[in-house]
């Protein structure tokens, strides 16, 4: 599959690249071959094999999700570099 030099342009414009005009058809090329490797995949016999997410077997690690008691607020500002009446103090960002 053929990408024209406008398409790549395209491309890196809407993914904010800038891109060299000396590259922009060696770019082309490469897609163009990237391309043509996935169209080869549609040949492939595919029948009667499961859609997969990875290509091993992976366990969930989460643990289920339980109700706990929530932390005391003392507890909780212990690590806190600044804090006033029982809250976090935050850096003013927005004037």
């Amino acid at each position: 599959m053929k990408i024209s030099t406008d398409e790549v342009r395209h491309v890196a414009d809407l993914a904010r690249l800038k891109i060299d005009a000396g590259d922009l058809e060696r770019f082309a090329g490469q897609l163009g071959v990237v391309l043509e490797y996935i169209e080869s995949l549609k040949s492939v016999d595919t029948e009667g094999i499961v859609p997969t997410a990875h290509a091993v077997f992976t366990n969930n690690a989460f643990r289920e999700d339980e109700e706990q008691g929530s932390l005391e607020r003392d507890h909780a500002l212990v690590g806190a570099p600044e804090s006033e009446d029982g809250f976090f103090v935050v850096p003013k960002i927005i004037e």
